[in-house]
C-alpha cells in the first residue's frame, strides 16, 4: 500500500513577549485562526492521519493539537519528537525512516527552513517557501518509510492560509 506523508509548518507564532525562550513562543491571533481553517482543509483533502508527530516548540504542538481536532484525530495520540525542532531535511528523513510501516498516512508538524527544503526535496521546485500553516501533502509510491533514496511522490495538496485559490 502507497504511504501518505503530509508535512505542516507551524501556524504563525507571537513575538511580543522577547523574553520567551524561542521553544515557548505562542500562536499569534492569526495564528489561532488559521490552524484550525487549515485542519478543516486538510479534512477537506481527504487527508486522514494514522500518526501525528510534532516538534515539541509551543507554536508546533497548538497547530498540532488545532489541526488534530478539525480532523477528529484524538489528541491524546499526538507524539512529540525534539527531533523535528528545527530539523534539517536529514533529520526530517531519519523521524520518518523510524516510523513503523504500518501506519500508512504520516503527519509531521515543524519548522522553517527545514520544512521548505524537505517539501522542495518530496516535490522538487515546488516552493521558495512554506509558509506559516503551509501544508505539503504527498502520496509515495513505495509500502515503507525508508525515504534517503528521493521516493516518487504525487502531490496529493498544497495549501497554505493566504492561498485563495487563483493561480494569477
Amino acid at each position: 500500500m502507497p504511504k501518505t506523508l503530509t508535512i505542516v509548518r507551524h501556524a504563525k507564532s507571537s513575538w511580543s513577549d522577547g523574553s520567551l525562550p524561542d521553544r515557548e513562543r505562542p500562536l499569534n491571533r492569526r495564528g489561532e485562526k488559521d490552524a484550525p481553517e487549515m485542519g478543516r482543509r486538510i479534512a477537506e483533502a481527504g487527508i486522514r492521519p494514522s500518526l501525528i508527530i510534532s516538534s515539541p516548540a509551543v507554536r508546533a504542538w497548538t497547530t498540532a493539537k488545532a489541526v488534530a481536532g478539525a480532523l477528529s484525530y484524538p489528541v491524546e495520540f499526538l507524539q512529540r519528537e525534539s527531533d523535528l525542532y528545527h530539523a534539517s531535511v536529514d533529520t526530517i528523513l531519519d523521524v520518518i525512516c523510524a516510523q513503523d510501516n504500518q501506519f500508512n498516512n504520516l503527519m509531521l508538524f515543524g519548522h522553517n527552513p527545514g520544512l521548505t527544503d524537505f517539501a522542495n526535496f518530496l516535490q522538487p521546485g515546488l516552493t521558495h517557501n512554506l509558509p506559516t500553516a503551509g501544508v505539503v501533502c504527498v502520496e509515495i509510491d513505495q509500502e515503507d518509510w525508508a525515504l534517503h533514496a528521493r521516493p516518487k511522490t504525487t502531490l496529493v495538496l498544497f495549501d497554505y492560509p493566504k492561498n485563495d485559490g487563483d493561480d494569477d
